[in-house]
């Protein structure tokens, strides 16, 4: 006799039962070659299906040894098992065991899935398998809308889809009238017919009566095994491989099932989303803020030139002596206009004067500045303009008077160029109006007169050295190099004494910058926190799917679906929904902008594609994350118990 296709010696099972283990298969010895057909007899509890489960390697034994072919099946791993289950066997269930969202078609195709047979193939070989069976009207049907003999029918053609040479059926006729049990009987003697070899488990005899061969099981013992026809020598049918189409299709699978999942449960699924959508708009719309919040504090700060260096007398702001140093003259300022890395440069100097003007006697600030500190500065004009350098040569009578000082003075007067002051006894002429300068940084109500400073110097202040010099650095030299520059031409040009400090404005911005964008990466993280509570809520869901879906799981499995498959399904189901909440939130931190944009002109909300894409990344991730448990547990699911649950 040649190799057996089967062959199973000293098979023992046990399961535990509380503290001790009880033994369901003890001993077993059996052979069965190809092209057989065999019945295996015995009443309920015999342990007839627990060794039809191991024969179809969807149980493991505990003792003892089992052969496919000569193929030790004990040193295979659960990916080899399943390879042989997709490869060599086909399962007929006694409850049938199709899935439910699938039509008749959908699940015939479901083992040539995993053995990677191409669309097109698979597609038209199931509908063969079903026209065959007499199904081929009814292959769009769902189950639930097929008798009890098609749905057996069914699973006949998914038990054929790979080829099926050993076809196991579990009480094919126990669920079915007397009339489609006869018909079930009939299809499978005529598949043995056709070389498939057949193992059918029964407790009732006349079914038994259909086979070659009756085993007789009894109380964990094979007790009878006698033969009632001599096989006929067949030719084997082929097993149908495949592998270039595998990974491609199966994620094609693994999507769809998980719209189906996710379709099914719309409300679950959803509520599943929410913390994502909450989590991923927080984030979004969070790092929008400040970046609309720091770009406005910017803008802010450029009108009072953030790229200028100030220089003072003195060793500090709050130098008491540095009123008696009066080093810091004009000739600095020109000085300085000659370095190439400035560009402009302006003395001032600066005192309270009285403002006088028709019966209005008001306090004001002067600042006697150069042609170019409307330019240092970044200040524009409503009306009018400044003063030239020709202006200050001469000790013009000239002045700039801010927007606070025109209407407290004029009102809502426009014709106001041309008309003269007194600030003390000096009378001056109007030629500018300034801009309001709106900032957050230093605004008030004072008034402000700008004069030539040598007209204030020398026609009302009566002093020759300045209070400051304002340099504003070119746009694309560093501030802080500038700074340097500055410094060793002023040390130099005082005689090598450093009786003045600078002020580099440019550290305002870089200062709120650096806190506009902590305080974006704290609320940041705070709205991340609900991100991970998202991610949990995922994790919890998936659990729960796994639990409710284990039945499909089994199903799955019995049909040849690897670990990683399985593995799979679940990750791409759990990213999915991941990825969803990922631009739903994405859309509604984007419609919170409009909002914004629409409520207030103060604060706009600018987001950048790099947060986007940061969102989408996090919500792949926790997907990915928070997925992977419940994945993994679904992918270990033992295979028979996975079946026995509904």
């Amino acid at each position: 006799m040649g190799t057996p296709l089967l062959e199973v010696r000293g098979l023992r099972r046990e399961f535990p039962a509380g503290d001790q283990m009880v033994a369901v298969l003890k001993d077993v010895d059996l052979r069965i070659d190809a092209g057989e057909m065999v019945a295996i007899i015995g009443q309920s509890g015999s342990g007839k299906s627990t060794l039809m489960n191991i024969l179809g390697c969807l149980d493991r034994a505990s003792a003892g040894s089992y052969r496919i072919g000569g193929r030790d099946v004990g040193s295979l791993d659960a990916d080899e098992l399943a390879a042989l289950r997709r490869e060599y066997f086909g399962f007929i269930f006694q409850r049938y065991h199709l899935l439910t969202d699938l039509t008749a078609q959908g699940n015939v195709e479901i083992p040539a899935i995993y053995a990677g047979m191409p669309a097109s193939e698979r597609a038209s070989r199931a509908r063969a398998l079903l026209e065959r069976l007499g199904l081929g009207l009814r292959a769009d049907y769902r189950p639930g809308k097929l008798s009890g003999g098609q749905q057996q029918r069914v699973s006949v053609a998914r038990a054929l889809m790979n080829g099926g040479q050993v076809i196991l059926a579990d009480e094919p006729t126990g669920a079915l009238d007397r009339q489609s049990g006869q018909e079930m009987l009939a299809l499978l003697r005529e598949l043995n017919a056709q070389g498939h070899t057949i193992i059918l488990v029964t407790h009732d005899a006349s079914v038994a009566e259909s086979a070659d061969r009756v085993i007789e099981i009894s109380d964990g013992k094979i007790v009878a095994d006698r033969r009632l026809r001599e096989p006929t020598p067949r030719p084997q049918p082929q097993t149908r491989q495949h592998g270039a189409h595998a990974l491609r299709d199966q994620l094609g699978e693994a999507l769809r099932m998980a719209l189906r999942a996710m379709g099914a449960h719309k409300l679950r699924t959803f509520l599943t989303m929410l913390g994502i959508i909450i989590g991923i708009a927080a984030v979004v719309s969070v790092v929008a803020l400040g970046r609309g919040s720091q770009e406005r504090i910017l803008q802010q700060i450029s009108s009072i030139a953030t790229n200028t260096v100030d220089v003072f007398p003195g060793k500090g702001f709050g130098d008491r002596d540095a009123a008696k140093i009066e080093t810091l003259v004009p000739a600095d300022a020109e000085a300085l206009a000659g370095q190439e890395f400035v560009d402009s440069v302006t003395p001032q100097v600066s005192a309270s004067v009285t403002l006088r003007y028709r019966d209005q006697a008001l306090t004001a600030s002067l600042q006697g500045v150069g042609d170019q500190y409307f330019r240092a500065k970044g200040y524009s004009f409503a009306m009018g303009q400044g003063f030239d350098g020709r202006a200050v040569h001469d000790l013009a009578q000239t002045a700039v008077i801010d927007d606070n000082t025109r209407k407290k003075l004029f009102g809502d007067r426009q014709d106001i160029l041309g008309e003269v002051i007194l600030l003390d006894n000096l009378a001056v002429r109007i030629t500018g109006v300034l801009q309001p300068i709106r900032s957050n940084f230093g605004n008030s109500d004072s008034l402000k007169i700008f004069l030539p400073y040598s007209s204030a110097m020398h026609r009302l202040l009566g002093q020759s050295h300045l209070d400051s010099v304002i340099v504003r650095i070119r746009d694309d030299v560093s501030t802080d190099a500038a700074e340097q520059g500055i410094v060793r031409l002023l040390t130099r040009r005082h005689g090598g004494v450093k009786d003045f400090f600078v002020v580099n404005t440019d550290t305002i911005r870089q200062t709120i910058t650096s806190t506009t964008q902590t305080m974006t990466a704290l609320i940041s993280a705070i709205a991340l926190i609900s991100l991970l509570v998202g991610g949990i809520g995922v994790m919890n869901i998936m659990l729960v799917s796994v639990t409710e879906r284990t039945h499909e799981i089994g199903v799955r499995v019995a049909v040849g679906a690897r670990q990683a498959d399985i593995l799979r399904q679940f990750l791409i189901e759990a990213v999915l929904v991941c990825l969803i909440g990922g631009a739903l939130g994405v859309g509604s931190a984007l419609a919170i902008g409009v909002l914004v944009s629409q409520l207030s002109s103060s604060y706009n909300l600018i987001f950048s594609a790099g947060s986007i894409l940061a969102a989408f990344f996090c919500s792949t991730a926790i997907g990915l994350i928070f997925g992977y448990l419940p994945a993994r547990n679904a992918a270990r699911l033992d295979p028979v118990d996975a079946l026995s649950r509904e």
